[in-house]
């Protein structure tokens, strides 16, 4: 059965962080599904893609799924992208994975850029085994996540936006004991991508003198004990 959506990772801000592979796929495809069809203008244009686009986000998803599924199956091709990294991954995507494998209709996902590992290899942290959160939730069940990354034994990624990684910092510092080590990195792939290695307590202080700016990763150590 040949494919009739593709799941298409997308730089995560270097514009050249893009298979040739996946370039050939937008192309290809009759209809780009896109988080944001502003933001991936331009990729597209970039790379002289000139594939029709459609948006594809968490406030729409549960609305046009079905009908994105109806098309595919009688004959479209699709690709999903996100703003940046590989759909599914804390982006929309499950959901029409999901229909599309209960339909019977062939997906395909291609390798591509994703921020968590390249966050956890340069962490310098335990990567044979680890625990990928993604992002924490504002409220509800929040602290039930911050006291099983404090008594995991593995590595623990997590993503974070500018706003809130301070506090985010503390609340581990407070669960874990600020010695706990992690390594935060920004802006990865981009002009002024940093990874900053320490204990939460240097870290917090670090981003307390120095305003936190850019998407953030967090890599927390496991628990010894």
């Amino acid at each position: 059965m040949d494919t009739r959506l593709y799941i298409v990772p997308t730089p995560i801000g270097n514009l050249g962080d893009i298979t040739l592979r996946a370039i050939e796929v937008l192309r290809g495809v009759d209809l780009i599904l896109a988080e944001d069809t502003r933001t991936s203008a331009r990729l597209l244009s970039h790379y002289a893609i000139t594939t029709p686009c459609q948006s594809y986000h968490q406030h729409n998803e549960h609305k046009v799924t079905d009908s994105l599924v109806e098309r595919l199956r009688v004959g479209q091709r699709m690709a999903l992208i996100t703003d940046a990294g590989t759909p599914g991954i804390s982006d929309p995507g499950f959901l029409l994975v999901r229909e599309c494998l209960r339909q019977g209709l062939e997906t395909e996902c291609l390798p591509g850029a994703t921020a968590l590992i390249p966050a956890l290899v340069v962490s310098g942290l335990p990567s044979d085994r680890f625990v990928f959160e993604g992002f924490l939730p504002h409220k509800k069940g929040r602290q039930t996540r911050l006291m099983q990354i404090a008594s995991s034994p593995y590595s623990t990624i997590l993503y974070e936006s500018p706003h809130r990684v301070l506090k985010t910092l503390v609340q581990l510092s407070e669960h874990c004991g600020p010695d706990r080590l992690v390594s935060v990195s920004r802006e990865l792939s981009k002009l002024h991508e940093e990874t900053l290695r320490g204990s939460l307590s240097e870290l917090i202080r670090h981003f307390e003198a120095s305003p936190p700016r850019g998407e953030f990763v967090l890599v927390v150590s496991g628990n010894k004990e």
